[in-house]
């Protein structure tokens, strides 16, 4: 039997094999690990884990306190009477807030390209069936996709908007991470950039300047107090006190105010700033 010698063919391509499999044993560990070359290609956090636990505000009174049922201070200005809901609160009783002088909801409809609120359906057509004006709404987790990817997805699946006199412009719920890093982990700069890329693409298939939902005191922190959206997209701000208290820059005032999570029949409650007719107007565009 002939001996291989060291130099031989056959120990060469056994040895070829054997570093082509620890090299790729290699690879496939960094691709698994977190701040490698192969996480960093897929570029994104995970989907959300639980976004019926998501909702308008369900951050807000976490980090900013608050929350409980006080009511605004009366005031000589009109407004109009709203709520908000989401997939947490089920099958929703519109024919009692109607009675309970509800004239406007807006419901939550997805979160980053994953999740649907199951219950969108019976909130979104009920709300209009009682005769409110209803709009729909986005839960933006901006390290999960684009701000185009969600905008698409959005409207997809029931974030458009028709000019029909009873459907406000979609809106874009902004506020701490449920999930982590308060900011997503993003700069000011990029956080901005992915919300113009989210509103653009709105605008782009609706024709309409999106709602943004947000707290001044989240917007200071993780866009830098930006005015950017200020002149083109009305504010809806969440801070539970007697007063609306210091808008985020751009706005000099308010469009909507969620005043309370703990309101009767549904928590979150919210104030249209302008009589009806107002309001109107903004569904009309």
């Amino acid at each position: 039997m002939p001996v291989l010698r060291s130099g031989s063919p056959h120990r060469s391509v056994r040895t070829r094999t054997t570093v082509a499999g620890i090299l790729l044993a290699t690879v496939s560990l960094l691709v698994g690990l977190p701040g490698t070359a192969g996480a960093a290609a897929a570029g994104h956090a995970p989907e959300p884990r639980h976004p019926e636990q998501d909702w308008a505000g369900s951050q807000i009174a976490r980090h900013e306190g608050g929350g409980g049922g006080v009511l605004p201070t009366p005031s000589l200005a009109a407004t109009v009477e709203g709520v908000d809901v989401s997939g947490h609160q089920g099958n929703v009783n519109w024919s009692g807030l109607w009675s309970g002088g509800v004239k406007f909801a807006y419901v939550k409809a997805t979160e980053s390209t994953s999740y649907t609120n199951p219950y969108f359906a019976q909130q979104y057509n009920g709300s209009y069936d009682t005769g409110m004006i209803r709009g729909a709404y986005h839960f933006a987790t901006p390290d999960t996709s684009s701000g185009a990817a969600q905008a698409n997805y959005f409207v997809a699946h029931g974030g458009g908007w028709s000019k029909d006199g009873k459907t406000l412009p979609g809106a874009l719920d902004m506020e701490y991470n449920p999930y982590g890093d308060t900011c997503y982990g993003m700069t000011a700069t990029g956080l901005v950039n992915w919300m113009k890329d989210w509103f653009a693409t709105y605008k782009a298939r609706t024709g309409r300047d999106a709602v943004i939902y947000t707290s001044t005191s989240w917007w200071k922190q993780c866009t830098g107090n930006s005015a950017a959206f200020g002149a083109t997209n009305p504010l809806w701000v969440p801070r539970y006190g007697s007063s609306v208290g210091e808008l985020p820059a751009g706005w000099g005032f308010h469009t909507i105010w969620q005043y309370t999570s703990t309101g009767p029949t549904v928590g979150d409650r919210d104030s249209f700033n302008g009589a009806y007719d107002r309001l109107q107007a903004l569904a009309n565009g």
